[in-house]
């Protein structure tokens, strides 16, 4: 082979490798590129589950704005289980008697309901009692002489059913032993969602005629005092001992 067929070759033999080398690098670059996408995409998955797990709920649900002081408004209960589309149709008969006991890690209370006088609030609050919907709720609000706060589901003060129904306002305003509504000072009077409140001392019976008024403890008011006791320091807001309601059984009787 001349000299000149040698360079030659040699020359071929130097693009060649030049040629292959630079595939090479390609297809290196390309591999790299889809291990580094792969890799966003996990990380980039990863954190949309951990967001999702955390978060714990599908999404909120308007709930109605009850307490007997202004709250925030605009809360949700994060347990769709508790919410209902409509307010119930009426159910109760004002012509028979209705009592309610409330089982409570502190004791029994037990209440009569006024159907006669409240059978809107009334039929409202069997509904739901019936539905299990109070039982597992928690007091979340002690007012030493004043009130104890129950019958919401998102546990402090925000939470309802997912409705609100008109109950009736008293004349006389709220005894030692009240059952009534609670709801906002926004809210129009009587206006009920679930939440309720027990008056335990002075400082609740001269609440403005403002909140439906539809039964009276009859068994366990010292029970609902002693509730009343575990207010915090500042005299009003969640109680420094939880207060779980187990159960909320309703009885009713043919009139006589």
């Amino acid at each position: 082979m001349s000299k000149a067929a040698k360079r030659e070759r040699q020359r071929q033999n130097r693009e060649a490798a030049r040629a292959a080398a630079v595939r090479a690098e390609k297809r290196s670059r390309t591999i790299r590129a889809v291990r580094n996408a792969l890799i966003a995409g996990v990380i980039v998955a990863g954190i949309i589950l951990i967001l999702n797990v955390t978060r714990g709920d599908d999404g909120e649900k308007p709930r109605d704005r009850t307490s007997t002081t202004s709250t925030t408004a605009g809360k949700s209960t994060k347990d769709p289980a508790r919410t209902f589309d409509s307010p119930p149709p009426m159910k109760i008969d004002p012509a028979k008697t209705y009592t309610a006991t409330l089982e409570t890690s502190e004791g029994t209370i037990v209440i009569a309901l006024d159907a006669k006088k409240a059978p809107v609030a009334v039929n409202n609050f069997v509904f739901l009692a019936r539905e299990g919907f109070y039982d597992g709720l928690t007091f979340h609000r002690s007012a030493k002489d004043f009130v104890i706060q129950g019958g919401d589901p998102a546990g402090d003060g925000s939470g309802g059913p997912g409705y609100t129904v008109k109950g009736e306002v008293p004349t006389d305003h709220y005894p030692e032993g009240s059952l009534a509504a609670a709801k906002s000072a926004a809210d129009p009077p009587g206006t009920f969602g679930s939440q309720f409140f027990v008056v335990t001392g002075p400082g609740g019976t001269t609440l403005p005629n403002d909140y439906a008024r539809f039964g009276t403890v009859t068994k366990g008011l010292e029970v609902a005092r002693r509730i009343g006791s575990y207010a915090p320091d500042t005299g009003d807001g969640p109680p420094t001992k939880k207060v779980t309601i187990s159960k909320v059984t309703i009885s009713e009787s043919a009139p006589r």
